[in-house]
């Protein structure tokens, strides 16, 4: 093995960094030296190791490879810490493959059902990697160079590499690691610039110089958060690969995928690119986000954000590991120290972005379905909502109203009422929203579609190698596609939006289809030969190409080629779609986008996709939103009820239930099936879904302030419960619970035929939302009486909800009066508060025209502080307060010193009604 040598620099290396040297004492290994690789982890005693494995690989030999002996560094390496050579898929690695990279092959069984497991072909010890030549202070951090003198095994390999560090923060830094002599392509997103460098980080960075890794521990545990010389650094012109250890198997994140929330290291690949399929296990879906979450020993939180939109996989192995492969671009890489899981998110949203605020209408029930068939049944459909006087603020349609399946365009015979439909849903306050493609038809005669001629004679559309429009083929028939890399295609995108609008005055818009999506692989013509679309490495996705069911990685857009570009094209068409609204209604936009990228939060929500009406489907929608709750797009849901296939009323109803609580809830059906909408069930089931519709309505004032946060500074919506308790190692593998902030615990039915269901009930007093009777839980599961019409919600002790009478509209339900609900902790205190502004202007907050309230308890006095106030918050009334936990009842009342009637029930609830207070004006109560 190598060891390692100290290096000179320019300058004395700061606390924060030093290179690990000989005889050097590390706090990893707690040895004189670092050794390098599954050592370098350090997990074991070689001497023991060595003898078992010897045998067992002996008996191995015998039978497999008779006269094969193993070289010893090989047998060093136990199987948990193979870090994997041959990644190719579908390829039979033998040992002379393996071995003509250099590599140990040791067969491994399979995993069930096929799957990969433990490397046949593995790294040694002593394979081949860069060395640190020079590292020299800068002010923000340091640089160094990274010299290879082996080359690797895929072709253009870059022998000099230049390594950049930045100390933005106490809480994060950035490394990135790109070619020293060349540029490259790197991702265009804005991410703030570090003006100087940190002055007391929590984390300290060494490196070791031969061969080269970096190691970066937590200060105050002493835990090593990245060991990155587990395996080698590969970096290649179309194939860059860097490992770690991990410091525990609590993994998250690495969207988007089906699975459940906390991710399974067993050898378990995931893959990033962007692609139209409905969610399915182990495939790579809709949107592409390279960011994990990590929970530590002890309940402290690290996250890690490549900075990279290439094809790429991410290899999970049970070591505890974890290997980034991509194919282009750079390793740009944040981490981030937290130290709780909610400030890892709050940090890297300080990168890529805080979410837009959205409308308050958003935030109320969408209604849509494919194959409606006519704006007129779309509108018998509303109006059987308004008679059963069941809540919706947004109508949707999809692809069938428009004529042809072309954007801007809508059937003049069957949606020919469009535009009075859209009338008569303004006239009740309630909002339209429309489907759109990227992909333009591009087979009208010429002056009949304006989108298609304006395009090709301002040249917007994605191009092939020979500089024409690359056509593929989607639902109008052939298509080409919105190149919106090009500044100018935003302007083009604006006007045929802004034509459009002056016939249907849409609300919102719903972009689809966005990965891009295209029913040929490729093009009209396939794509052409080259390493564009047949790299020297292609990642595990699937349909095992590139262009598989999108455009040929080669095509030409403004800004670069697709290969670097595809996973930001919905991001891409986002920004420019929220452009034109902002330009269009001058209001807040509203986005619901397919496919998605990190910042993506910053113009669109997100919807799970192509769902199906199934259990399962219903249950995985809650690690989907979690997922993207950590990717900084709160505004997310999944198609209630399934989007394909025939519901049931009993699943539909707990569906209802669940997606009430969704933060982003829309029920959407396909077409030929029947409809699923509230109206047509049974009285039973519409009821209950009225009352829960009505349930997340009274509940708009604390959902709408939670959205405030989370666009003030990153705070997530729906959390997990291990936000909240990340000491309890019980929530770190709970997802069939969630909660809105920090106090409304939500546990849905997941199953058939049940009248109960079993939730976790973490330490400390929960109240029940409807009846305020407490429950005070040592941490535990809790069996819950759950009937077809009830959904079990929780207050945590200490949270105040700042609820209001629910209307059928967020319209209506914004003049309603308040009810302000305390739930007490155990030591009698709570804190809550609300923003409110006039539901929909641009940058209410940013230009002080809201008012925002801080509630308080202590000592058995309510306080309500206006901390700022615009003329709105004139226009509501609190009516009632309700104190949950009042353990003695009270002998009376004051409020502003003036005596109150008041209600106490044994349960221990505490109801003041009638109080006629302004919003605007701060009061307080008190009990005696």
């Amino acid at each position: 093995m190598k060891s390692y040598q100290k290096l000179t620099t320019a300058v004395p290396q700061p606390a924060a960094c030093r290179v690990e040297e000989e005889g050097a004492t590390s706090t990893l290994t707690g040895r004189g030296k670092l050794a390098p690789w599954w050592v370098g982890s350090g997990l074991l005693v070689a001497a023991v190791l060595l003898s078992t494995i010897t045998v067992w690989v002996l008996r191995q030999v015998s039978g497999g490879w008779p006269g094969y002996l193993l070289p010893p560094k090989c047998l060093l390496v136990p199987e948990s810490h193979r870090f994997d050579c041959y990644p190719e898929q579908h390829v039979v690695v033998t040992q002379e493959l393996c071995e003509s990279r250099g590599c140990c092959f040791i067969e491994s069984p399979s995993l069930a059902g096929g799957k990969r497991g433990v490397p046949w072909c593995f790294y040694p010890p002593d394979f081949p990697s860069y060395t640190l030549e020079s590292l020299n202070q800068t002010a923000l951090g340091m640089v160094g160079l990274l010299v290879r003198r082996q080359k690797a095994y895929y072709p253009r390999d870059i022998e000099v590499l230049q390594l950049d560090v930045e100390f933005e923060t106490d809480t994060w830094l950035h490394i990135k690691i790109t070619d020293a002599a060349n540029p490259r392509y790197e991702v265009p997103l804005e991410v703030p610039r570090a003006m100087k460098r940190a002055e007391n980080p929590i984390y300290s960075l060494d490196f070791s110089r031969d061969p080269f890794g970096v190691l970066l521990r937590r200060r105050a545990t002493g835990t090593v958060l990245l060991n990155t010389t587990v395996a080698p650094l590969i970096f290649a012109d179309q194939f860059l690969q860097i490992s770690t250890s991990l410091p525990s198997r609590f993994l998250y994140g690495l969207g988007e995928h089906r699975s459940t929330l906390l991710h399974s290291l067993d050898w378990n690949t995931l893959t990033l690119w962007a692609r139209d399929v409905s969610p399915t296990e182990s495939f790579n879906l809709y949107g592409a986000h390279p960011f994990y979450l990590l929970m530590e020993e002890g309940g402290d939180a690290h996250g890690v954000f490549l900075l990279n939109s290439n094809a790429m996989e991410v290899a999970l192995q049970p070591a505890p590991g974890l290997t980034w492969r991509t194919i282009g671009g750079l390793l740009d890489f944040y981490i981030f120290l937290g130290p709780d899981p909610n400030m890892v998110i709050q940090q890297y949203q300080q990168v890529i972005g805080f979410p837009a605020m959205p409308p308050l209408w958003a935030l109320g029930f969408h209604l849509c379905r494919w194959g409606y068939g006519s704006s007129n049944e779309t509108w018998q459909t509303v109006r059987a909502m308004r008679n059963y006087q069941i809540p919706q603020d947004a109508q949707w349609n999809d692809i069938d109203y428009m004529d042809g399946y072309r954007d801007f365009t809508f059937d003049p015979q069957k949606f020919a009422s469009l535009p009075s439909l859209v009338a008569d849903l303004h006239k009740h306050g309630q909002r339209y929203v429309m489907i759109l493609d990227p992909g333009i038809s591009s087979t009208n005669p010429h002056g009949s579609y304006w989108p298609f001629d304006e395009g090709l004679r301002r040249g917007l559309f994605l191009n092939t190698t020979q500089g024409q429009p690359l056509i593929g083929q989607v639902w109008p028939g052939f298509t080409a596609f919105a190149d919106f890399s090009n500044p100018d295609t935003h302007q083009w995108w604006l006007e045929n939006l802004q034509r459009f609008h002056a016939h249907v005055p849409f609300d919102g818009l719903w972009i689809d289809m966005n990965e891009p999506s295209n029913f040929m692989d490729g093009s009209e013509d396939g794509c052409p030969p080259g390493e564009l679309d047949s790299p020297p490495y292609t990642p595990a996705v699937l349909g095992n190409s590139l262009s598989a069911k999108t455009v040929c990685a080669s095509a030409k857009q403004e800004s670069s080629v697709h290969y670097n570009l595809h996973n930001l094209y919905g991001l891409m068409e986002a920004k420019a779609t929220a452009s034109a609204l902002i330009q269009i209604r001058g209001k807040r936009p509203f986005i619901i986008s397919r496919s998605t990228f990190p910042s993506q939060g910053r113009y669109s929500g997100h919807w799970l996709g192509d769902n199906r009406s199934q259990w399962k489907d219903m249950y995985y929608s809650i690690p989907g939103l979690l997922s993207f709750s950590l990717f900084g797009i709160p505004l997310v849901g999944a198609d209630i009820c399934g989007f394909s296939g025939s519901t049931s009323e009993e699943l539909c109803t707990r569906w209802m239930q669940l997606g009430a609580f969704y933060p982003f809830a829309r029920n959407h059906n396909t077409q030929n099936e029947k409809a699923q909408d509230p109206t047509v069930f049974s009285p039973a089931a519409r009821t209950a879904m009225k009352n829960v519709l009505l349930t997340r309505y009274s509940l708009l004032p604390f959902l709408y302030t939670l959205f405030h946060r989370a666009h003030l500074q990153g705070d997530t919506v729906a959390r997990p419960l291990f936000f909240e308790f990340p000491r309890d190692v019980t929530t770190l593998g709970l997802d069939r619970q969630f909660l809105w902030g920090r106090s409304l615990l939500v546990t849905p039915v997941l199953e058939p035929g049940v009248d109960s269901v079993m939730g976790y009930v973490p330490h400390g007093v929960w109240y029940d939302f409807y009846t305020g009777s407490s429950v005070n839980s040592s941490g535990e599961m809790l069996k819950m009486s759950a009937p077809l019409e009830h959904l079990n919600l929780h207050v945590r002790e200490g949270s105040i909800l700042p609820t209001q009478k629910p209307g059928t509209t967020s319209e209506a339900t914004r003049r309603n009066l308040l009810r302000i609900i305390v739930a007490l902790s155990s030591s009698a205190t709570a804190w809550g508060d609300l923003f409110w502004d006039d539901g929909e202007s641009l940058d209410t907050f940013e230009r002080g025209s809201y008012s925002y309230l801080v509630f308080n308890v202590t000592q058995n006095i309510f306080t309500s502080t206006v901390l700022h106030a615009s003329t709105e918050a004139t226009e509501v009334t609190i009516g009632t307060l309700s104190i949950f936990g009042v353990r003695e009842p009270p002998s009376k009342v004051l409020l502003n010193g003036q005596q109150k009637p008041f209600s106490y029930l044994d349960n221990q609830v505490l109801t003041v009604s009638d109080l006629g207070l302004s919003l605007s004006q701060g009061f307080s109560l008190r009990w005696l």
